[in-house]
């Protein structure tokens, strides 16, 4: 219908009106419906919040890596997480270039598989660390060795296992490493039209920076997506911090080990005199018989006490404590 109306239209909507045939009412609801646009080549099936929420479990992730990994690299580590985007799987895989380091993980007990994509320089500092190097990568781009691609897995698997605590607040997992492939030919898992949320984190190892890519697909998350909301992150977050842990801590504090020494005494004697002490030679402190002795612990001083004997080993007896205040 064009923007004026016919005589002839006119006549036909009049007689509809007296006789009932048009409600004057769903005519008005009929016209303030409005008509959303709905891509189904990209359905958006992860929402803002979505996104977010997955931000705070790779946070949580990435202190977990820069915590573990520089026990095995012997250098600092650092990792920030860049950015969550939604992307169907055709753009990710169209993204990558040869040599690439992709990683399979099983996601059980949720369905599907999650891809780990780690830079290609990255690999080769990894690699160069574990055998001894500086952690310098290659200067031209090259496949990866069968040798180097074990030493890449044993990492990706740590990287792996550090899944389970980041994402026991949205779902209990038991990830592994299926495993690596360094083509880009053969990285098509799922469907290229499936879509999946990309998380970006900058990983550096000592001067060197490069990206980890994890992608999700929705059918792994579909079933937890409801989870996936900041306000349920949270207050399982906050049922967990009950203190689960706090007997455990204090278990491994009782029995760490620190030094404790108690000072007998000073005493300055020049060069001279110190080379040229002999056996039964006396050195005359400037504490008395009687007085406190200080006892550290550590590098701090913490308590004074008087000396003694036990059995027939040296001791001393606390007689007060020395605290901050």
């Amino acid at each position: 219908m064009g923007d004026t109306l016919s005589q002839a239209e006119i006549d036909n909507l009049l007689n509809a009106l007296s006789s009932g045939e048009l409600n004057p009412d769903e005519l008005d609801e009929n016209q303030e419906k409005s008509v959303k646009g709905y891509n189904f080549a990209r359905p958006s099936k992860f929402s803002r919040d979505h996104l977010r929420t997955l931000e705070i479990i790779f946070e949580n992730y990435g202190r977990l890596l820069s915590t573990n990994l520089p026990a095995y690299l012997r250098k600092q580590v650092t990792v920030e997480v860049m950015n969550a985007e939604a992307n169907t799987y055709s753009e990710f895989s169209n993204a990558l270039s040869n040599p690439v380091l992709l990683g399979v993980v099983n996601f059980a007990p949720l369905e599907s598989n999650v891809i780990v994509e780690l830079a290609a320089n990255l690999g080769f500092t990894i690699v160069d660390r574990m055998l001894g190097g500086f952690g310098n990568p290659l200067d031209k781009s090259r496949d990866f060795t069968e040798i180097e691609l074990v030493i890449l897995e044993r990492i990706l698997e740590i990287c792996t296992n550090l899944l389970i605590e980041p994402w026991e607040n949205v779902v209990a997992i038991s990830p592994r490493l299926e495993r690596i492939e360094t083509n880009s030919q053969f990285a098509q898992f799922i469907s290229p039209t499936e879509m999946t949320a990309i998380i970006t984190m900058n990983i550096k190892v000592g001067d060197i920076e490069g990206l980890m890519n994890f992608c999700i697909p929705y059918s792994c998350v579909e079933s937890v997506i409801d989870r996936l909301n900041t306000k349920y992150w949270y207050a399982a977050m906050k049922e967990d911090a009950s203190g689960k842990y706090q007997e455990t801590i204090q278990g491994v504090l009782d029995h760490a080990l620190i030094p404790v020494r108690a000072m007998l005494g000073r005493s300055s004697i020049s060069v001279n005199d110190f080379a040229n002490l002999q056996l039964g030679d006396i050195i005359k402190l400037d504490t008395k018989v009687d007085d406190e002795l200080d006892v550290y612990v550590g590098n701090i001083k913490k308590f004074t006490a008087l000396p003694g004997a036990t059995s027939k080993s040296y001791a001393v007896r606390v007689t007060s404590i020395i605290r901050e205040e």
